[in-house]
C-alpha cells in the first residue's frame, strides 16, 4: 500500500511539474498572433560599384526613396522602392561630407541624419546628398559620443541618440546642446533605464520612446517624462538570449510601422520580429541563409507607409523587400 500511494505520489509530482513547465513556456515563449510577412525582392551584391555593398548597415525610406548606409564603402546609396540605384554621396573619411562607418538612418523635415560610428558624431544632409551640418565629438562627456549607433529626431529637432560604448542614450537639443541622458556613462546594466551597449532608437508620434538594448537582448521603453515605462526580451528582459518567439539573441535596430507596431532585426537569430507597441508578440520572419526571404545577420529595418518593410542583410550584402500581403 504505501509503495502504491509513493508511486501515485511521484505520477502526480510529473504531471504538476510538466504542467508548470508548459505554464512557463507559454509565459515565456508566446504563439504568432498573424502570419509571417512574404518576401518581394532583394537587391545588391559585395563591392563598391553602384548599386553594390560592403557590409551595409542602415536603412531609411522617405517617399518613393531608400537610403542605404554603405558602411566600409563610406557613402550613403539611394535606390527606388524596387532596389534601382539612382544616385550616392558620401566618400569614407572624417570631413565634414566624407563618412566613417554609417550606421542606422532617420529622415526628419527633409534632412537625413547618419550616425557615424567611426567619427564619433551624427552627420545631416540634405536628400540630394548636400552636407549641411554635424553634431557631436568623441568622448564621454555631455553631447560627446563613443560609436554612436543611430539617431530619432523629435517634432522639437531634439536628437536622441544610442551612445553604443558608452551604454547610454543621449537627448541633445538640434545645435548639439546637452539635454538628458538614459543609463550611467560605462556603465552596463540589466536593470530598467540601463543599457548593455544600445544600437538604435525609435520614437512614435506620442514621443514614446523604444530603444534596442543590443546586447542586454531587449526593446526598452520610456515615456515623455523619460520615465521607464516597459522593457521585452525573454524571461523578464533580463538579457537572456535565445532563438524564442519574443527573445533575441542581439537587437540592433528598430522600427515603428504606419499603425504603431514595433519591428526590431534580431542580429544573432537572423530574423525579423514584430510586437504590437505594449511588446506582445506578433510575429517573425526571416531565418539563416543566402537565399530568397533568408538573412545572414539581419541588422537595420525601414517601414514604408503602407508597411513594406524593407531590411538590411548584413553578411549577404544586400537589402530586402518584404510585404505583409499574401502572394
Amino acid at each position: 500500500m504505501q509503495f502504491r500511494s509513493a508511486a501515485k505520489w511521484a505520477k502526480n509530482i510529473v504531471i504538476a511539474s510538466a504542467a508548470l513547465l508548459a505554464a512557463g513556456w507559454l509565459a515565456f515563449v508566446p504563439s504568432a498572433k498573424e502570419p509571417p510577412y512574404t518576401f518581394v525582392t532583394a537587391w545588391g551584391e559585395k563591392g563598391g560599384a553602384p548599386g553594390q555593398f560592403n557590409d551595409p548597415t542602415g536603412i531609411t525610406v522617405a517617399g518613393d526613396e531608400v537610403f542605404v548606409s554603405d558602411s566600409r564603402n563610406g557613402r550613403i546609396q539611394v535606390f527606388d522602392l524596387d532596389g534601382h540605384f539612382k544616385h550616392q554621396f558620401g566618400t569614407p573619411g572624417k570631413d565634414v561630407g566624407q563618412l566613417g562607418r554609417p550606421m542606422n538612418l532617420t529622415i526628419h523635415s527633409g534632412e537625413l541624419y547618419v550616425a557615424e560610428y567611426f567619427n564619433d558624431r551624427i552627420q545631416v544632409f540634405g536628400l540630394d546628398g548636400t552636407p549641411k551640418r554635424t553634431i557631436g565629438k568623441s568622448g564621454n562627456g555631455p553631447g560627446e559620443f563613443n560609436a554612436p549607433g543611430g539617431v530619432a529626431v523629435a517634432p522639437n529637432g531634439d536628437l536622441l541618440v544610442p551612445d553604443f560604448y558608452n551604454h547610454r542614450v543621449e537627448q541633445l537639443k538640434p545645435n548639439g546642446e546637452f539635454v538628458r541622458q538614459w543609463g550611467v556613462t560605462g556603465e552596463k546594466g540589466h536593470m530598467a533605464g540601463a543599457f548593455i551597449y544600445p544600437t538604435d532608437v525609435a520614437l512614435d508620434r506620442n514621443g514614446t520612446l523604444y530603444v534596442a538594448d543590443g546586447y542586454a537582448n531587449r526593446i526598452q521603453v520610456f515615456d515623455t517624462a523619460g520615465k521607464p515605462i516597459n522593457q521585452w526580451g525573454g524571461p523578464f528582459a533580463v538579457g537572456i538570449p535565445g532563438p524564442f518567439n519574443g527573445w533575441f539573441k542581439v537587437v540592433t535596430g528598430i522600427a515603428i510601422g504606419p499603425t504603431g507596431d514595433i519591428f526590431a532585426a534580431d542580429f544573432y537569430n537572423h530574423r525579423i520580429q514584430k510586437f504590437r507597441a505594449d511588446g506582445t508578440f506578433l510575429t517573425s520572419f526571416g531565418g539563416k541563409g543566402s537565399g530568397p526571404g533568408q538573412f545572414d545577420h539581419v541588422i537595420a529595418i525601414a517601414v514604408a507607409g503602407d508597411g513594406t518593410i524593407f531590411a538590411v542583410d548584413f553578411a549577404n550584402n544586400r537589402i530586402e523587400k518584404w510585404t505583409s500581403r499574401k502572394p
